[in-house]
């Protein structure tokens, strides 16, 4: 099993599979690396023309050290977000399946530190669950060993890159096992291990409560679906922050069918729902002393003669009509029937996450985030992002676009004029808020890495947004 702890040994003599070395246009390292053995791998990497760009790795025999090889990687100016991609970039490098691997990079602080260690372990991320070549299969991880780190920045790092990670499986496993009922099966597995208080609305539940949102979405599929209340209190609590995750286990498009391209990579749509739950087990695995109640808004939207269809008017939790003219903005609904019932709780604040809209791709490409809501909170994200080293961009909510959402035969309609998509998706969900004070992430490209691996980044789900909002939720806690 993958492993991360820290070491104060001297790290040329530990035996490892590799030995990974910051460069910034010289050999840096950790003090623990002795003048003598800094000086001959400098001499060895000169003729390889090293580069300190951040993520750039240059990988040597292990010569005068213990480990096999050396990875020299840069660290570009040394920041704590330099450092985690370092991290995962050489993380990556290491070669196939290492036991043990050694990681002396230039931390000068706790935070530093636990960058690195989210690093490695987040770079060497694999999803082997449906591999049937037993090697493969049966791999499970590296022991990674952080030089002159302190156990508190490596339970750090632990509990940080376990909610990546988690979010990452969740939603990598193909929609044939990871279905509504699923997911809520796993949030109940969780909450026991982890002292989550977990609520499990079935679909009588919804219908005898008025979720009509998630019940028109997920009524075209044979797998039903599910909303998923999560809690954790803890006595010493406070704030109180709501999440609400869109959890479409697969999205076809619905009546409105999607091309065959568009659906290839649809597991992904669940992408807020997995990162809410993840996000809410490392708050309680961490201690955080603020409440947060999470909702999962579950549902597989499919086409079939049980489908919602385009020109039908349903009722969302609460009582708003919603005329829906496209399927395929069907986040929006699931999500509009969170939002109205985690605000009846009264919390402090409330958030939503979500692989909402292609345009939020289309206007900040694949590796941007859109936060936007009331401004405070949305600088608040922006805040907490940058400290975590994740790209967030404040959108605004235009005031004109809101009319392109009036309907003639409901109280709104759930698309609005196709330019400013991704906003009018906002201000769709802003009705639903009231009061209290909230931001929306929209997360759809940058939950999905389509391309090739980068940083700590692997293809495929990324676990976007839970760093961001785990510091969020420090902030707000007070730590």
């Amino acid at each position: 099993m993958t492993s991360l702890n820290a070491t104060s040994d001297i790290v040329s003599t530990i035996a490892a599979d590799a030995l990974i070395l910051g460069y910034d246009g010289d050999v840096t390292s950790h003090d623990l690396l002795p003048e003598d053995v800094r000086t001959s791998i400098a001499t060895a990497a000169a003729t390889l023309e090293p580069s300190g760009k951040v993520g750039s790795v240059k990988v040597l025999p292990g010569t005068d050290v213990a480990a096999t090889r050396i990875v020299l990687v840069g660290i570009g100016d040394g920041s704590e977000g330099d450092l985690r991609e370092a991290a995962g970039a050489a993380a990556r490098a290491v070669g196939k399946q290492p036991e043990a691997v050694v990681v002396a990079l230039p931390a000068s602080d706790d935070a530093a530190h636990s960058a690195v260690g989210e690093g490695v372990i987040l770079g060497s991320y694999t999803f082997n669950e449906y591999k049937s070549d037993d090697a493969v299969a049966g791999y499970e991880g590296a022991s990674w060993q952080v030089a002159g780190a302190s156990e508190a920045s490596i339970d750090r790092a632990r509990i940080i890159a376990a909610a990546v990670a988690g979010t990452r499986d969740l939603v990598n496993t193909p929609p044939l096992d990871m279905f509504p009922a699923a997911v809520a099966d796993v949030a109940v597995n969780y909450g026991e291990q982890l002292g989550v208080d977990v609520e499990v609305y079935d679909p009588q539940r919804l219908a005898d409560e008025g979720f009509g949102g998630i019940l028109a979405v997920g009524m075209g599929s044979s797998r039903l679906p599910r909303m998923v209340k999560l809690e954790w209190a803890p006595d010493d609590a406070n704030a109180h922050v709501a999440l609400v995750g869109k959890g479409i286990t697969f999205d076809t498009g619905g009546i409105s069918l999607k091309p065959p391209k568009g659906m290839e990579t649809m597991k992904s749509d669940m992408s807020g729902a997995a990162a809410v739950l993840h996000i809410i087990m490392a708050a309680a695995q961490a201690k955080l002393p603020v409440k947060v109640t999470g909702w999962l808004c579950l549902a597989e939207n499919m086409p079939s003669g049980t489908a919602q269809r385009p020109s039908d008017v349903i009722r969302i939790y609460g009582g708003r009509t919603v005329e829906v003219l496209n399927t395929d903005a069907e986040g929006r609904l699931v999500m509009a029937d969170g939002l109205a019932r985690a605000i009846e709780d009264n919390p402090d604040v409330v958030l939503d996450i979500a692989t909402l809209t292609g345009a939020q791709g289309v206007a900040l490409g694949t590796r941007t985030s859109a936060v936007m809501g009331c401004e405070s909170v949305r600088n608040e994200v922006v805040d907490a992002a940058g400290q975590a080293d994740e790209l967030f961009w404040p959108m605004p909510l235009p005031a004109h676009l809101r009319e392109s959402l009036d309907s003639k035969v409901a109280d709104l309609k759930n698309i609005g004029e196709p330019a400013g998509g991704m906003l009018s998706a906002g201000l769709f969900l802003k009705e639903f808020v009231g009061e209290t004070p909230w931001a929306h992430l929209d997360i759809a490209r940058p939950a999905f890495n389509e391309g090739s691996a980068w940083g700590h980044n692997p293809s495929g789900a990324t676990g976007a947004s839970v760093r961001t909002m785990l510091r969020f939720l420090e902030a707000r806690a007070g730590v």
